[in-house]
């Protein structure tokens, strides 16, 4: 079925398509820059759904309810590959969109190249066991990365990793975070992209260290690219050469991006900044008369349904992290060009509707890049859509092109920023790094480097602060050499991990959708933000007295008087926080990083804060876990941990006090993603629906012209959702940088949920008033 690939071709593909730049050398961002039309109407135009799209909406949902039912089906013996897993439909016969992540909706894939262990544990808990026959092969013949990993892990990492202050490592699973342009499939084709990765290979002609890893990188991009082609002959589709339209774009757009989601196993498959090009294939197509708009909205909906039928296999341990089984497909739309207009466009409002078409659902994680100085119209629609759906997050986009993020920079995961093909290379991928407990750190520093929770061995050595009252330079001192122990061994295990990752488990086919040339960032994320902050403004503006047991370890803390907290839009406190951000991204900025990568930081904490919550003793600001007289831990009092960069729920400040506390957060030194779950109730914004929303038009303005870079937005009274996520029903709320239906969560997360400041004033002089 393959097509020569000619010049015509590529000539009746690109009929009608501005610019030459592009044409001469693979760039999804220049060919955008030339072509796409800013869109300030509103959203009349739309479409609803087919009859055709529900009754596949209804197929995927009843597949999906029966194997939660029962349990979900699983490959025990064929590991993922990109085109030997036979073709998959939701329905072969009402498909428009072709393109699974294996042979049927759901069925999960068995992917032990990350650990085979891990893989094991999946079946297991899910009532599988792996074939004899890949069991001895992934265990007698075959490395894993995480049997390299191990291999290369110093004493420091593993203690840290047995205290629980480094922890959520990717070590047993890829490591995520990394986005291929994958709409360079539908503007290019295979061939196209195949022939100039052989260009760049070809290109490379000093034999060093450096060069022979990229050679072999390059080819194998080049082999990937091959299984893309033969992933789209499973489904009749020439994926070889450039879409002829919108339909096509969108199907060839899902081949490339099914192709990495057959493979891959990361915290994170992200499908960027797709929208906008295939926008410009829309565009064209309504003024040749090739479809209607209710035909491109079809498209559009059948498209996200396959992206909503993607799921990992994972097992128990890591749905404490992530739970909720998020797969992170973050789709990022709206922003600004550099050339002053807006990248609106009708694409954007129609993956927004599929949310009123095909229903509200966590997948993808819809994503709007926010400026004031997007169109009204659109700002309303999507404050409109928040106010109904509470699907969608926003990034400030002044705040992130302050760092060098470019136009067509998209966000991967929850909130981290990413430019896949900036010229600079800058910023392209990232190496994921999970987070640290930094109050953990803070705690075991104080005590001399004795574990805070089980006090009998020392995570690192040094001395104990041994005073009666906490002296906050005294305390800051220490706290300055844990953060050098921290980041050393954080950077230590980050650099083994990438460099097991790439020789184990390269990523190639996500690699083949961007440049050969790349630069990365390594995320290096925290949890504990505001619980480190609040205790050191306690430390310093209240009094702070240890209480030691009788072997000298501290048990617990004695806080007396007031202190401000963060989240109060407090200078003093305020100004704690962009300290800690500092020192801590400062100390890692100075490590020599894998490839050369780029040290950066997020406030993001997913659901682990949670489990960090369960791994911490108590501090001056909240209560943690502690040790029974047998020894056995209890957990009878502890607080949760605030997620991302939330104030704890102490805090006094309202609504617009948090956004303010936040917002000051210097995002140059968390410029991997300053995570906000804020929760408002409708009457705080309002009487009517109509203040309601325009009033969050204003209030999301100023929070990014203030220097926010994240929210995500939930518009709900916690009274009207209490017992259905209590109860486990299906409540679809942003929880931590992603979306969850809150029926997925354990007991521990839905408490943890209705523990949050859902805001009732937007300002605590109104509930003054």
């Amino acid at each position: 079925m393959k097509t020569e690939v000619t010049q015509d071709v590529f000539e009746k593909a690109w009929e009608g398509f501005k610019g030459l730049d592009w044409k001469e050398k693979v760039s999804v961002s220049r060919f955008v820059n030339a072509n796409y039309e800013p869109y300030d109407g509103d959203e009349s135009f739309l479409a609803g759904p087919t009859e055709r799209s529900l009754k596949v909406k209804h197929i995927l949902d009843s597949t999906k309810d029966h194997y939660e039912a029962t349990r979900f089906p699983m490959d025990t013996d064929r590991v993922a590959s990109i085109a030997d897993i036979p073709a998959g439909y939701i329905d072969k016969d009402l498909d428009v969109i072709y393109g699974l992540q294996n042979s049927e909706p759901f069925r999960l894939s068995l992917m032990p190249r990350g650990g085979i262990r891990m893989a094991e544990t999946t079946l297991k808990e899910n009532g599988y066991e792996i074939s004899p026959e890949l069991h001895e092969i992934f265990t007698k013949y075959v490395t894993t990365v995480n049997d390299g990993i191990f291999r290369a892990y110093t004493q420091n990492i593993r203690r840290a990793r047995h205290a629980h202050t480094v922890t959520g490592l990717p070590d047993a699973y890829s490591r995520g975070r990394i986005i291929g342009v994958y709409a360079r499939l539908a503007l290019y084709g295979a061939d196209f992209l195949m022939k100039e990765k052989a260009a760049d290979w070809n290109a490379i002609t000093e034999i060093d260290e450096e060069s022979i890893r990229l050679r072999e990188e390059i080819n194998l991009q080049y082999q990937a690219l091959d299984e893309v082609a033969k992933f789209g002959d499973l489904y009749g589709l020439d994926v070889r050469k450039p879409a002829m339209n919108v339909k096509e774009a969108i199907q060839w757009t899902n081949i490339a991006f099914m192709a990495a989601a057959r493979v891959i196993n990361g915290a994170a498959t992200s499908l960027g900044r797709v929208p906008i090009v295939l926008d410009i294939f829309a565009q064209r197509d309504l003024e040749r008369g090739t479809f209607t708009e209710s035909e491109i909205q079809e498209f559009v909906d059948d498209f996200v349904l396959k992206l909503r039928s993607v799921k990992f296999a994972r097992t128990k341990a890591y749905d404490e992290i992530y739970s909720g089984d998020p797969t992170f497909i973050t789709t990022s739309m709206g922003g600004l060009g550099n050339d002053g207009r807006h990248r609106v466009t009708k694409m954007d409002y129609r993956f927004l509707n599929t949310l009123d078409n095909i229903g509200n659902s966590p997948e993808p994680n819809l994503t709007v890049l926010w400026s004031p100085e997007l169109p009204y119209n659109f700002r309303r629609y999507c404050m409109s859509m928040s106010h109904k759906h509470s699907s969608i997050q926003y990034e400030g986009v002044e705040t992130m092109a302050k760092d060098g993020y470019g136009e067509m920079s998209c966000i991967s995961c929850c909130v981290s920023p990413l430019d896949p093909e900036s010229e600079n290379q800058r910023h392209n991928i990232q190496y994921f790094g999970a987070r640290v407990n930094v109050l953990k750190a803070l705690l075991t520093g104080i005590d001399g480097g004795y574990d805070d929770v089980h006090h009998d061995y020392k995570v690192f050595d040094i001395d104990a602060i041994t005073s009666d009252v906490l002296d906050y330079d005294e305390v800051m001192e220490n706290f300055d050499k844990s953060l050098d122990w921290l980041t050393d061994t954080y950077v230590d295990a980050l650099n083994i991990i990438h460099y097991m990752t790439d020789k184990y488990n390269y990523e190639a086919v996500q690699m083949a959708f961007l440049p050969s040339h790349q630069r990365a960032n390594m995320g290096f994320g925290i949890c504990g933000f505001a619980n480190v902050v609040d205790t050191l403004s306690a430390i310093k503006y209240a009094t702070v007295k240890p209480v030691r047991n009788e072997e000298g370890r501290i048990v617990d803390y004695i806080t007396e008087g007031e202190f401000p907290r963060f989240g109060e839009d407090d200078d003093r406190v305020d100004n704690i926080g962009k300290l800690v951000m500092k020192m801590y991204h400062e100390k890692l900025a100075s490590h020599k990083l894998y490839k050369n990568a780029e040290a950066t930081v997020s406030l993001l904490t997913i659901t682990s804060n949670v489990a960090y919550s369960k791994q911490t003793g108590h501090s001056p600001v909240n209560r943690g876990i502690f040790l029974n007289e047998d020894g056995s831990v209890n957990y009878s009092e502890y607080e949760f941990f605030s997620p991302g960069a939330n104030p704890l729920p102490a805090s006094k400040g309202g609504w617009l006090q948090n956004l303010n506390s936040i917002a000051k957060l210097d995002f140059k030194d968390a410029n991997d993603g300053i995570s906000l779950t804020t929760q408002v109730s409708p009457r705080a914004l309002g009487k009517t629906r109509e203040e309601q929303v325009a009033n969050l038009v204003d209030i999301l303005d100023a929070y990014f012209i203030n220097g926010g870079q994240h929210m995500n937005l939930n518009v709900m009274d916690l009274a009207d959702v209490y017992d259905k996520i209590m109860n486990g029903e299906d409540v679809i709320v942003r929880i931590s940088g992603y979306c969850v239906n809150t029926k997925y969560l354990g007991p521990e997360q839905r408490k943890e949920l209705t523990k949050r400041v859902f805001h009732e004033v937007l300002s605590m002089d109104d509930a003054v008033k």
